[in-house]
């Protein structure tokens, strides 16, 4: 039952991921900053942190999933969300043996994570030639912005989901 939750919390997150441009100001939408809302894999990153135990990867199933959803609907490239979202989801999942599970740890994984799902995006966008954007023009102009974007949402997400997902996981593993 708990996953069926997780998964309809996830289809959440990614239809309001998608109306979040429409909540900036219109200066910060139309300028040169691109700002990309990756919502459901904060939110996956937090799921392989508290759900996952060694041996269970259901946020790499997730990020395999939702990362195929993100293809469908806002993207033109199918496949690309979804291995760089299950692939991230497995560093995260294997780097979470390195540090603690507070929010320290946590807010270190989901910016490794987010730097490296957004690089992958870029030059794979890049090798395709989806892109064309400079390597300093996007580090600038879209990875900062999207880091900082996505860690605002990970402030706010974290207390609301932590021991939710902590107490989930601690039934799976005695039941």
């Amino acid at each position: 039952m708990k996953r069926y939750v997780i998964a309809l919390f996830c289809l959440f997150l990614l239809v309001m991921q998608g109306m979040a441009m429409g909540w900036l100001p219109s200066s910060l939408v139309y300028s040169n900053v691109l700002i990309t809302p990756h919502w459901v894999l904060v939110f996956i990153f937090l799921m392989a942190i508290f759900y996952d135990r060694d041996n269970t990867y259901v946020a790499v199933w997730f990020g395999l999933v939702f990362g195929l959803l993100t293809d469908v609907v806002y993207t033109g490239v199918l496949g690309v969300y979804m291995v760089s979202y299950a692939l991230v989801a497995y560093i995260i999942h294997g780097m979470n043996r390195w540090l603690h599970s507070t929010f320290f740890g946590a807010s270190v994984l989901t910016i490794v994570g987010v730097a490296l799902a957004d690089t992958s995006l870029y030059i794979i966008y890049s090798f395709v030639q989806v892109t064309d954007m400079t390597w300093a023009n996007y580090a600038v102009l879209r990875l900062l912005p999207t880091l900082a974007a996505n860690m605002i949402f990970f402030i706010i997400l974290y207390p609301l989901v932590r021991a939710r997902l902590a107490r989930w996981s601690e039934e799976l593993t005695n039941s």
